[in-house]
């Protein structure tokens, strides 16, 4: 599932204006699906807090949620096409709102050690640069699809993702210099896998 997932995703990014090599389909997919897995975790920690009867306060304000912004969905379930943003709109609130909103984390979180300090930290360190905002919609639909609950699934997109930054790694040696953003690397592959523990790949590290 993740494999077929980060080909098509790949496949669109490859037709972007904005992404030009390799590197730039890792950076761009990591921060959708850093997203993607951050509002995953919110579910189960509003589901775990429902059963034990205490209320649960999200990191994200709710217009700044995966299921308003990137995928509203209707009473059935389906995506809701018509307050979905996609082409320009889409694009103007990635980068004049959403990005903006999540790297001021890194000067509100209440320490270094938090989910939001590291939520800050990336955002401040990356950038959106998919210039179609049809090709987002794209990435957003497919890794929509994509669900990080059971061991084995969390297992396969930590194998799968190290692997992609392997292939960075390699696309680094002949396109010169790039500077990984060290928090979401470190946050992808720990988050989804905390086995994996400090490790930190950038592309100078992995071309030496």
């Amino acid at each position: 599932m993740f494999e077929q997932t980060f080909k098509n995703i790949d496949d669109v990014l490859h037709k972007d204006a904005g992404c030009g090599s390799e590197l730039d389909y890792v950076e761009q997919s990591s921060w959708v699906l850093f997203l993607k897995y951050l509002d995953d975790l919110e579910k189960d920690r509003e589901s775990s807090a429902s059963l034990s009867g205490t209320k649960y306060e999200p990191i994200l304000r709710e217009e700044y949620r995966w299921g308003v912004w990137a995928m509203p969905r209707k009473d059935d379930g389906e995506i809701d096409h018509h307050t979905a943003l996609t082409g320009d709109d889409l694009i103007d609130f990635v980068n004049g709102k959403l990005f903006p909103y999540l790297s001021k984390f890194k000067t509100t979180a209440e320490s270094s050690d938090t989910i939001e300090y590291k939520i800050g930290e990336i955002f401040s360190e990356i950038k959106n640069k998919l210039q179609s905002g049809y090709a987002l919609r794209d990435v957003l639909n497919y890794v929509d699809e994509l669900r990080f609950q059971t061991s084995s699934e969390k297992h396969e997109m930590s194998h799968l993702y190290e692997d992609k930054i392997k292939n960075m790694g390699n696309a680094g040696r002949n396109g010169g210099e790039y500077y990984t953003p060290r928090p979401l690397i470190r946050s992808i592959v720990q988050v989804v896998n905390p086995k994996i523990g400090e490790t930190v790949y950038d592309a100078a590290a992995l071309s030496a």
